[in-house]
């Protein structure tokens, strides 16, 4: 009888074929990462999706000037294309269209509603960290994913921004994506690698234009220093890379460009129907200098720089701290900083292509690049606009925090010191102290949550320094690991408690408008609640619903618009502040914020639009979008998102009544941002003389196909 023997190695391979085999690799992840790294990355998505997701149609239309134009996009395809704001294409949004385009084609297949508008943003929410996470581990192991992914997740402005229809979802991702891109093309030197990221970020200008640009010297100066071939080799794969940016998003403005005029719709937001001009001026180097094009009202004034300013507060460095953005992002802030400053030190001395410091660089540069410019543009600046930072803190916070908690008794191998111990326990401190300043202007909310923080980070801090001296005095083995882990909770808790509690309170709110804000009241302008208008542009307005965040009654002639909101009115259904936007009591004038239209109203609408390309003309989409709406049918936007873009002019207006193209035309509201003058108080002047006037569910009416005897 032959004995047959097997080499343990095969053995343990045939076990390795069996389903315990097949789980242990599918728990242990690529890699050889540790058993726990794909539970824990199932666990963070799930609750990230549930975050994002839980109770999301209490928003509503969120941003009723998206919601619009995803209604118009999934009943034309024209309009899917061009971005238009109608489904009858008269004029696009004031944005490139691609976060749109996703919407669009999720409420074709599963029809038009709040659920399959705003899913598919918290998805790309959900997308956006599982790519952070493979980003940051990919160097630095699953914990750091893990680490930088939580961070993410729980930012107040990403839990807002992925629960809501503003473009910046979508942004996001695909800055992301990019970033991983860039992170393949330094380890592996693949041109190819690079040329993605290009095309990533082109596809990011056709969702928020030159914003997605912003992370582009951090990409190419990471490659220039880190990638692993000649100078001359790595110079002309950026060059590629830049190629692949302008095809990414040029094809496009080159379609819109070639397009005639009379085949297409007005470019929204620029006054010479250019996209170009869109891109460079209003939505472009306006936001940075103040001359803006077609701004918001300011008559070119901007409307975030300086003091006084409309939107953003004062510029300067300390703008990203402050009581309107601070809670937006700004939680782990300092300490991202401190592990920036500290990866680059460790580094100094390391080799050119040494990883640490490419993904300093990368994420560093991001940071810095972006954050100085949203600190010192003169023009518009909103406070969810911070979200572009988030992915940056996170990365930088897991990195920092990994890599220094392996080196704690020294850097890289070399003689002990306090290095990696003094720097964790700095931006321990750092966040926890910062976290209690944040959670302090929020007095009322959670006060308990503060000096929890406080004290956590503290404790922790401490333990770090402590930690030589504590393991010396333990007993066992086991003993010096218990200790060592010890200021690990307690670090989490500082730095994550504020945060995720104020991601917690933005998903459990309703939100609506164009300004919305994530987290509690916090105390600004001179005292605690929500943070209120710097002035009236536009008339009085009658308090909304405060208690509910829907729309009240405004003055006659003007839609009821969203009252007592926060600064950015209508945004959250909480009491606010005094006078804003809108003149007093009327919170922010609305902006886009789920107002109510009567049934009335809307019947008359739905009834009249039979044979008309629009059922009803009014000044700016701030009107026209909920009419649109509640309606389902095509309603121009005079004027454009602000009322103040030259289209139609008054000829091209009159035309079309005499084409008998347009049914109504609904009284100029009194709070539409620029409806009192240019080519829209022409047309609404014209429509007062030629026509008569009825009230209709408190709306002032005109039938645009009877005319008065003078007229």
């Amino acid at each position: 009888m032959t004995t047959v023997t097997t080499h343990p190695a095969r053995l343990r391979a045939r076990e390795g074929q069996g389903a315990g085999g097949r789980l242990a690799r599918l728990l242990r992840g690529p890699g050889g990462d540790p058993r726990w790294a794909r539970p824990a990355l199932a666990a963070l998505l799930v609750l990230t999706a549930a975050l994002y997701t839980a109770g999301l149609s209490r928003s509503g239309w969120a941003n009723d000037f998206y919601a619009a134009a995803v209604q118009a996009g999934s009943k034309s395809w024209k309009a899917f294309f061009f971005g238009s704001f109608d489904s009858s294409n008269f004029i696009t949004v004031d944005k490139t269209p691609a976060s749109l385009w996703v919407m669009e084609i999720s409420a074709r297949i599963f029809g038009l509603s709040s659920w399959s508008m705003l899913v598919p943003q918290a998805l790309e929410g959900v997308a956006a960290v599982a790519v952070l996470y493979a980003t940051v581990r990919r160097w630095f192991g699953p914990a750091a994913g893990i680490l930088a992914g939580v961070v993410m997740a729980t930012t107040p402005v990403a839990a807002l921004m992925f629960r809501f229809n503003n473009p910046d979802a979508l942004l996001v991702l695909l800055m992301t994506a990019a970033a991983y891109a860039v992170t393949r093309a330094i380890e592996a030197g693949k041109t190819r690698w690079l040329v993605l990221a290009g095309a990533l970020l082109g596809f990011g200008f056709l969702t928020k234009m030159l914003q997605a640009f912003l992370v582009l010297p951090a990409f190419a100066l990471a490659y220039l220093v880190a990638g692993p071939h000649g100078l001359s080799r790595r110079i002309r794969q950026l060059l590629a890379g830049g190629a692949a940016v302008v095809a990414g998003a040029g094809w496009w403005v080159a379609a819109v460009m070639l397009t005639p005029a009379a085949d297409r719709p007005y470019v929204g937001g620029s006054t010479n129907d250019s996209i170009l001009q869109l891109a460079l001026g209003y939505n472009g180097l306006g936001r940075l200098t103040g001359n803006e094009t077609g701004s918001v009202g300011l008559a070119g004034r901007g409307g975030g720089g300086g003091p006084g300013g409309a939107f953003g507060s004062s510029t300067g460095l300390t703008r990203l701290l402050n009581a309107e953005m601070g809670g937006q992002v700004s939680w782990l802030l300092p300490a991202a900083l401190v592990a920036l400053i500290a990866l680059l030190w460790g580094t100094r001395r390391a080799p050119r292509t040494d990883r640490t410091r490419a993904a300093a660089l990368l994420w560093g540069g991001w940071l810095l690049v972006t954050a100085a410019v949203f600190s010192f543009m003169a023009g518009i600046i909103h406070p969810y606009y911070t979200v572009a930072l988030a992915p940056a803190i996170a990365a930088l916070v897991g990195i920092g925090a990994v890599q220094l908690w392996r080196v704690r008794d020294g850097w890289r191998g070399h003689e002990r010191s306090w290095f990696g111990r003094g720097v964790l326990a700095a931006g321990v401190a750092a966040a926890a102290v910062w976290s209690y300043v944040l959670l302090e202007r929020t007095p009322s909310w959670q006060p308990w949550l503060r000096v929890a923080v406080l004290l956590a980070g503290l404790a922790a801090a401490a333990a770090l320094l402590a930690g030589r001296w504590l393991s010396s005095v333990a007993a066992t083995a086991r003993g010096r690991l218990v200790l060592a882990a010890v200021p690990v909770p307690l670090a989490l808790l500082a730095g994550l408690a504020g945060p995720a509690a104020y991601s917690v309170d933005t998903a459990a709110t309703s939100h609506a408008g164009a300004l919305p804000s994530a987290g509690p009241s916090v105390a600004a302008f001179g005292g605690p609640g929500r943070f209120r208008g710097a002035g009236g542009f536009g008339g009085a307005g009658a308090p909304g619903q405060a208690s509910t965040g829907q729309a009240g009654t405004g003055q006659a002639g003007g839609l009821g618009r969203a009252g007592g909101g926060t600064f950015p009115g209508g945004s959250r259904g909480r009491p606010g502040g005094t006078a804003g936007f809108g003149g007093a009591g009327g919170g922010f004038g609305g902006l886009g914020g789920s107002t109510q239209v009567s049934s009335a109203l809307t019947t008359l609408l739905k009834d009249g639009a039979s044979g008309y390309r629009w059922t009803a003309a009014t000044v700016s989409s701030d009107s026209a979008a909920p009419l649109q709406l509640a309606s389902g049918q095509p309603v121009m936007s005079i004027g454009g998102f602000n009322g103040t873009d030259p289209a139609p002019t008054l000829a091209q207006f009159e035309r079309y009544v005499a084409d008998h193209q347009i049914h109504y035309f609904i009284g100029a509201n009194s709070h539409s941002f620029g409806g009192g003058s240019g080519a829209a108080a022409q047309i609404t002047a014209w429509v007062q003389a030629h026509f008569t006037a009825k009230t209709v569910g408190g709306e002032t009416v005109y039938d645009l196909t009877s005319p008065t005897s003078a007229g």
